[in-house]
């Protein structure tokens, strides 16, 4: 599977752009600030249906204009299709496949992985749980499609039944048996969250600790731990428990709403005992493995984004990224870097199809 071209038209600082791509490396070579990193959101965008960095989709609107459009043609299974992306501000997001507009957006999550590594990954290290609970779901979410289901269910009901807590505080009331219909909703669903979260860090250990040790060249060891308050009760009982003060605070206190993943460096946080180079690999060694795991459960190739993320890197360790990445087990790639010459140098060493696109005030195709 590979994405053979992207068009856009309005999307961020295009006014519109078409490139064709090779179905090994892509290399988008410019300046900050010329919209590098702009193609590759449309590129998530045409997987998940979202945007990697703004969850606002009129705020990906050109300035100046009332909507913008993303397509591309996949290359998949011998057959060709067309994906194409279009919202206009105060209008619901339409997506469609092959002209045909999708009921549901969550019906497409699946059909073209991607796994986008990125600077703005250092948030799973440096900021709050809901960081890592969106990298979990994230992954589970491209190869299994109920658990998204009961993700989406869950998160629905959690929101009512917050909604229902703030509005009996405002009303000075409590009424139990709707909250218990609310509960009743949660507690099957929270327990097939948990199972599927708890199966996937303990399946994902193995290719995140191979993929940290080729990139390292050390023996450190890393962990992941899944933290969950329901390692210890089950959501029944931990609604039950939690009631009276969900009622004073007007929120829902427990569940897997809760869940967090551990990134540790042998027993000691990564946040606090990682240098800046350790961090930035671990990134890296869990994005990577993300990718395995994806292949791995769904059969298919994601497509692998790369922004910006040989900052902060040495020579070499570049060098050991991208001859990595560029084995038969990746399939298509697509990499930003400021340095034309830094780039086609670790390139020419590579015996993998690849070609170079400069962006400035267009986009102009260099190498093929």
């Amino acid at each position: 599977m590979y994405l053979k071209n992207l068009a856009l038209v309005h999307f961020k600082n295009y006014k519109q752009a078409e490139l064709e791509f090779s179905p090994r490396i892509n290399c988008i070579v410019g300046d900050n600030g010329v919209g590098k990193t702009n193609l590759l959101d449309a590129i998530h965008y045409l997987s998940l249906t979202k945007s990697f960095f703004n969850p606002i989709d009129s705020q990906n609107i050109r300035h100046g204009e009332e909507f913008f459009v993303i397509q591309g043609d996949v290359e998949k299974d011998g057959k060709t299709e067309n994906l194409y992306c279009a919202c206009r501000k105060s209008r619901k997001k339409q997506f469609k496949r092959n002209r045909k507009e999708y009921e549901r957006l969550a019906d497409h999550i699946g059909y073209m992985p991607v796994v986008m590594i990125s600077p703005a990954d250092s948030a799973l290290i440096t900021e709050g749980s809901d960081q890592r609970r969106k990298f979990m779901d994230s992954v589970i979410s491209q190869y299994d499609r109920m658990y998204l289901d009961n993700l989406m269910r869950y998160n629905r009901a959690l929101t009512q039944r917050n909604i229902l807590l703030k509005q009996m505080s405002v009303e000075r009331r409590t009424d139990h048996a709707a909250i218990d219909l609310w509960d009743k909703q949660m507690i099957p669903l929270a327990a097939s969250i948990y199972q599927t979260r708890l199966k996937f860090v303990r399946d994902l250990m193995p290719l995140f600790r191979e993929y940290y040790a080729m990139i390292s060249g050390n023996g450190e060891e890393v962990v992941l731990r899944y933290e969950s308050q329901l390692h210890e009760k089950g959501m029944e009982e931990l609604l039950r428990e939690r009631r009276d003060k969900d009622l004073t605070v007007q929120y829902t206190t427990g569940g897997t709403h809760k869940d967090d993943l551990w990134l540790g460096l042998g027993e000691h946080p990564m946040k606090r005992t990682g240098s800046q180079g350790q961090q930035k690999t671990f990134l890296v060694a869990l994005k990577l493995a993300k990718f395995g795991f994806i292949h791995q459960l769904s059969g298919n190739l994601p497509i692998l984004l790369l922004d910006d993320i040989f900052d902060k890197f040495d020579k070499n360790r570049v060098k050991q990224i991208i001859r990595l990445v560029s084995e038969k087990e990746f399939g298509q790639i697509f990499i930003t870097d400021t340095n034309l010459d830094h780039l086609e140098g670790i390139l020419k060493e590579i015996p993998a199809d690849y070609r170079i696109f400069i962006i400035n005030d267009t986009v102009q195709l260099i190498s093929q």
